[in-house]
């Protein structure tokens, strides 16, 4: 079967994530279609909205950790093609249909859309801090959450969809059976619109979202090589391995007082 399957349904491609054994857990096959995917969706005059969803109970869980266990790569490989979905260029509006679990890389898939509905029993974590070096710092910034909101998002705790509705991250909470049918509903509204009145609102409301700084984002980078890069296989290892991981921390333990600061 394949990875990832499409349907249309007129100028919807509804998009859907099909690893169902591993919540469908980002490898490089599914990225490599996936960015196939949304390139042609991109280039197709008769597509104008999309629906992400996911196969079985999981919307996506992030990144395949065996897989990358397997490669001694943390992150996973690349598609070797853009994915406009992911490099934001792509203009066509795209709606999250959340059925399930979207923890890590699937979090942040949720977080590229542009409306969002959730199922009751979805669950979502941003798993930075469990996986590398610095923690989600920019996402609740993205999402303009109060500061201990995005503090809890950052340092990798879950959030259940109700949550997540009443701070605004999501749109709709519907029952599980109910979650493609709401999704499809908001998509049918999105085509009533001037198909330029549409791409031009997409456009301007995506360039209004907050963004770290540049002096931020190079304090996230110096931030991502401050500490023992072995944690980054051993949060993995004891993933894979079901394990309580036995972390380093810091190759010098003096490294801790040493952090980077902002220039």
């Amino acid at each position: 079967m394949p990875v990832v399957e499409t349907e249309r349904h007129g100028q919807v491609l509804v998009v859907r994530m099909n690893r169902p054994e591993r919540l469908n857990a980002l490898n490089h096959e599914m990225r490599v279609e996936l960015a196939r995917i949304w390139t042609e969706f991109r280039h197709d005059p008769g597509m104008e909205v999309a629906i992400l969803t996911g196969a079985g109970r999981g919307f996506c869980a992030g990144e395949d950790m065996k897989e990358s266990l397997a490669e001694k790569n943390p992150g996973g490989r690349r598609a070797e093609q853009e994915d406009p979905f992911n490099a934001g260029t792509l203009e066509k509006p795209i709606i999250a249909a959340v059925n399930g679990f979207a923890m890590g890389g699937g979090f942040m898939m949720v977080e590229r859309t542009d409306l969002r509905v959730a199922a009751t029993t979805a669950i979502f974590e941003v798993s930075e801090a469990k996986r590398w070096l610095l923690g989600g710092y920019n996402h609740g910034h993205m999402a303009n959450l109060a500061f201990p909101l995005a503090m809890e998002m950052a340092l990798g705790f879950r959030f259940t969809a109700e949550r997540f509705h009443q701070i605004g991250f999501i749109n709709r909470v519907v029952e599980p059976e109910k979650v493609m049918e709401e999704a499809m509903g908001m998509a049918r509204h999105l085509l009533t619109l001037p198909p330029a009145a549409r791409v031009n609102t997409v456009h301007m409301m995506r360039r209004m979202r907050p963004a770290p700084s540049e002096a931020q984002q190079r304090l996230a980078a110096a931030l991502h090589e401050h500490g023992a890069k072995s944690d980054l296989i051993e949060s993995r290892a004891a993933f894979a391995e079901k394990r309580a991981p036995n972390f380093k921390g810091w190759d010098d333990p003096q490294d801790r007082y040493r952090l980077p600061q902002l220039d």
